[in-house]
């Protein structure tokens, strides 16, 4: 396939994301709703959770001062006091969460269903509303991310042991070199893996509304997709590296003030960090649009 703005070339995933996000940055109502069906239903959700953690915080008793004196330099230490935590924290903390975090999910999935076809039908008026399959497949793609982000946890906990209690147990030195490696490698393996795999999920629910499928189909049409998945896949590649770089630009941002934490009230630093935290998240949410219409973009032009 030839793109109709460079005739003599392949259509390329890259490229279309650049062009899609200039497209987007000039319809800022898309980001806008993107940015209000999240909150709608994140507020909430954030709010009910710093609540039921202010209680669970009253009813335990921890160690703040081995906590508060953790450092990299005493990695076995600091790793006994984070178990100690834990198993003081869980007991309290599981029989909240195992009824929050499933309200937190279902409602997250209910309102992302509504939301996004709200802002699909925006971008596109001849796009089919499908919620009801936006809901189910929305429903799979949070099992499988849970899965991913179970797996990544276990990859955390697995270096630990391998590159910290694991020597100490032994009478060795614990090796935080190593322990960060993995944790780097680990990490970025978790979210290749997931770019990957996770296009199918991003590219179903656009087939869904673009087609009028339902929710078996639209995943058919989405795995058979053809010369499609190597630029599908290039998008979703892009779309990490792009919110790495964003973590990366919010994190200097945030350590922008501490030079002068001296002279800066802790009112200032307060503020500044919850501006910059949402000025990353909105960035997200922007580049979140970008994603879906970068999708369809490509896909229609290779359908065409």
């Amino acid at each position: 396939m030839v793109d109709a703005r460079h005739p003599g070339g392949p259509i390329r995933g890259a490229q279309s994301f650049v062009g899609v996000m200039t497209e987007v940055w000039r319809r800022p109502s898309l980001t806008g709703l993107e940015v209000l069906w999240r909150w709608a239903v994140g507020a909430p959700i954030l709010a009910l959770a710093a609540w039921q953690t202010l209680l669970v915080s009253r009813s335990v008793s921890l160690d703040t001062p081995a906590l508060t004196a953790m450092t990299v330099f005493r990695p076995v230490t600091a790793f006994a006091a984070m178990g100690a935590a834990m198993r003081t924290i869980l007991p309290a903390a599981m029989p909240v969460a195992v009824w929050l975090l499933p309200v937190a999910a279902v409602a997250w999935v209910v309102m992302a269903a509504v939301g996004r076809s709200v802002v699909l039908l925006r971008f596109d008026r001849a796009l089919a509303a499908r919620p009801v399959t936006l809901l189910a497949l929305g429903l799979l793609r949070a099992v499988l991310l849970t899965v991913a982000w179970a797996v990544w946890a276990w990859m955390m906990l697995a270096a630990g042991r391998v590159a910290i209690t694991g020597p100490a147990a032994r009478g060795g030195e614990a090796n935080v070199v190593l322990y960060s490696a993995m944790l780097i490698c680990g990490s970025l393996l978790v979210y290749v893996l997931w770019a990957v795999v996770g296009w199918v999920f991003q590219l179903a629910p656009l087939l869904a509304m673009q087609r009028n499928l339902g929710a078996v189909v639209s995943l058919k049409a989405a795995s058979n997709c053809g010369a499609a998945r190597g630029k599908l896949i290039e998008i979703n590649l892009v779309m990490c590296i792009v919110k790495i770089a964003v973590l990366v630009l919010a994190m200097v941002f945030s350590a922008c003030p501490l030079p002068f934490s001296n002279v800066e009230s802790p009112t200032f630093l307060a503020w500044w960090w919850a501006g910059v935290i949402v000025v990353y998240l909105a960035a997200l949410d922007y580049f979140h649009v970008v994603h879906e219409v970068a999708h369809l973009r490509l896909w229609r032009t290779l359908e065409g």
